[in-house]
């Protein structure tokens, strides 16, 4: 047990890169007895929003996960009996090797990523040598943005430090501070400065208020809107025909392409005037150096998801935006700067799996993997699948068909209560080492606290069943903090020694990454075969998509309600249980709330606050209406992470298995999480709908 009074710098558990906030905590006796934001922090600077004041309640709450657990009774039932860790060890590896390797798959969420890479990357590590099924992940959240980015070639970011100082016009495209809270000071300095900011979503959010001119728009129509700007800059010659001599390739059918885009047209789509698309590209064009900052997963989660990224990825390349202070795209979740980051910890090994065994990062594939008996033994790693999987009904059919499914976490959660036949209880953030990086720093997250109960780390769990199960060089490091070590091997001192643990600790836990370029593109030089920015995409249309940027409908039916969902600071996804296991959230995510035009609650007869339904022929599921002229007629809005959330959507692919592969690295196997739905009031129990 850790003794003794410390005061520790560290990073907040519930947030993604480029955001991650940093925190000063106290413990002392082994308990966490006050934690604040971290002032000194380069990043957050004190900032600290209500989801990490609240994680000091994941210690000692009588809803954690204390023991491993083992089911009694059948699935659904929610019974269970204590077991030892021996016992659990064996329940797996006995599955294990009574059944094929590429009948187990590996699925881990954003749980196992609260101190940095290091849990996923084991993860990672264990099912390469096992020759077990994995996927990446991140087709639940910013891989099809990433996808439709990397057609073009402009997957790095400049960094919210470079937007501050010299972005004149900066344009916040899907984007909210509920994913990037720390861009707010940077925002705000801008706007000090000068710069004019511009927000464009479906609803409107907390970035609305610090905007001077707000576009609100129907969910998966950005693309439409986008290309609408590309035929104003074009039109009116406001485009950089030198930078677009030099590092584009097909601008002549791009700008043929465009000429059937115009405002008039994209009007009657985005609902947006024509004349106010035109001062937005003239704007845009002209008033620059001009930066987009993109949302990170919500404006990509529908059916034609990877059209909007696409689209908009093309125009600071038409202005020649691109490689300069102040111009092209700025931060997005998932993305990096150009800068060293952590080392390669797998590069010493390969996938033990053949090819054709491999079932692909591709969400409909998954899932239809899981209805075909494809898998016997699922082990789920922080994660609740069934509030991550965009068709939450044909996934619960897939689990029922697992003969074994494991779940290590926190707490309990929908899909461990339904599904898992084995509950193992995993470490806190406290209670490991970490790192954490953003667009321009590393952060250290010292082991502050031993374990409470019987929980174990995820490098333990993956150590037992390797040495159990015979999976030689799993884990070839000393210790955690030799495999930490292995992370930030890339990073060089000044020296030329590698940057290690102690090393971190002794400049207090933070490190500025080598080679860091606060503006992104400066040799101009893309991530494309021809290593240019490409309106026209070879590797696109081979693959069955458009070659040129697109725009299409999403097909329309008989529910007049136009259904999306994104995130909100009082969440992060369904960490926590659907955010209910820590009082704090659980005080503000009383339930699911569906925002609602009011005049689409008073056609319904429907009050702010009332029970409602939602559905469609997919499915329903209910909540409290929340009725708000902050978001458009026709269209409702839900944040992510309820279970229930996934009936109604449809889990249709977004790109097919021949295009899911396209961009080295960003699977574009993400499903349509939108949908067409209607809404009702919820009756009294024994009452029928008039």
């Amino acid at each position: 047990m850790m003794t003794g009074k410390r005061q520790i710098t560290t990073m907040c558990p519930m947030n993604c890169i480029p955001t991650q906030c940093g925190m000063t905590i106290e413990v002392e006796d082994n308990k966490l007895v006050s934690l604040k934001g971290d002032v000194n922090n380069p990043d957050s600077r004190g900032f600290l929003c209500i989801r990490g004041q609240a994680t000091p309640e994941i210690f000692e709450n009588p809803k954690r996960l204390l023991h491993p657990m083992r089911r009694v009774g059948e699935r659904g039932e929610d019974r269970w009996e204590a077991c030892s860790w021996d016992d659990a060890y064996k329940m797996i590896v006995d599955a294990i090797e009574q059944t094929q390797p590429e009948r187990v798959g590996l699925w881990r969420g954003h749980g196992t990523g609260t101190t940095g890479p290091a849990g996923n990357t084991l993860v990672s590590r264990f099912g390469m040598l096992g020759g077990f099924q994995q996927w990446n992940t991140a087709i639940v959240c910013w891989a099809m943005g990433g996808y439709g980015l990397g057609l073009t070639g402009t997957l790095k970011t400049s960094t919210k430090e470079d937007m501050a100082s010299n972005a004149r016009t900066i344009i916040l495209w899907g984007a909210t501070f509920a994913s990037q809270p720390d861009l707010a000071p940077h925002l705000i300095a801008a706007r000090k400065r000068g710069a004019y900011v511009i927000h464009i979503d479906t609803h409107r959010t907390e970035a609305s208020r610090h905007a001077d001119d707000v576009f609100l728009l129907p969910p998966g129509t950005d693309a439409a809107l986008a290309l609408a700007l590309a035929h104003v800059i074009v039109q009116e010659n406001l485009y950089d025909q030198s930078f677009i001599d030099s590092f584009t390739l097909g601008f002549a059918q791009f700008a043929a392409h465009v000429q059937q885009y115009t405002p008039e047209w994209a009007a009657t789509i985005t609902g947006i005037e024509p004349e106010r698309i035109r001062a937005l590209a003239r704007r845009y064009a002209a008033d620059s150096p001009a930066m987009i900052v993109l949302g990170g997963s919500s404006i990509f989660k529908h059916q034609h998801g990877w059209e909007p990224a696409r689209a908009i990825s093309c125009l600071p390349a038409l202005t020649g935006q691109l490689g300069i202070a102040g111009g092209g795209l700025g931060p997005r979740h998932g993305a990096s700067s150009e800068s060293t980051g952590y080392a390669d910890v797998l590069a010493d090994i390969s996938r033990k799996m053949p090819d054709a065994a491999a079932i692909p990062s591709h969400m409909t594939s998954i899932t239809e993997s899981f209805t075909h008996g494809q898998l016997d033994v699922l082990l789920v790693f922080g994660s609740n699948m069934l509030s991550m999987f965009a068709d939450a009904n044909e996934l619960a059919r897939g689990l029922a068909q697992v003969k074994l499914i494991v779940s290590y976490d926190l707490f309990m959660n929908a899909t461990s209560r339904r599904f898992a036949d084995l509950v193992l209880p995993s470490t806190a953030w406290l209670e490991d080492i970490g790192l954490k990086q953003t667009a321009t720093h590393i952060y250290l997250m010292e082991h502050a606290l031993t374990p409470e109960g019987e929980c174990r780390s995820l490098v333990t769990l993956l150590r037992e069943l390797a040495q159990r199960l015979n999976i030689a060089n799993v884990f070839p490091w000393r210790d955690e903090e030799d495999y930490v070590n292995a992370f930030l091997a890339a990073q060089k001192t000044e020296t030329g020694a590698p940057l290690t643990v102690d090393i971190l600790r002794e400049h207090g836990g933070y490190w500025q990454r080598n080679n860091l370029s606060h503006v992104a593109y400066q040799e101009r030089h893309f991530a494309t075969p021809s290593t240019k920015v490409e309106f026209w995409s070879e590797r696109a249309q081979q693959a069955g998509l458009s070659p040129l940027p697109s725009y299409t409908a999403p097909e329309k039916n008989e529910y007049p309600l136009r259904f999306s969902q994104g995130r909100t600071l009082t969440a992060f996804h369904s960490f926590f249980d659907e955010g209910q296991a820590l009082p704090t959230l659980a005080r503000v995510n009383t339930g699911p709330q569906l925002w609602i035009h009011p005049q689409d609650a008073q056609q319904r007869q429907i009050t702010h606050g009332m029970p409602i339904v939602i559905a469609n022929d997919r499915g329903h599921f209910e909540a409290m209406a929340s009725v708000s002229e902050d978001i458009l007629p026709g269209v409702v809005w839900m944040r992510d992470g309820w279970v229930g959330v996934n009936r109604v959507t449809s889990g249709a692919p977004i790109v097919s298995l021949t295009a899911n592969d396209v961009v080295p690295g960003i699977p574009g196997g993400q499903a349509a999480y939108d949908a067409w739905v209607d809404v009702r009031r919820k009756e009294p129990e024994g009452d029928t709908p008039s």
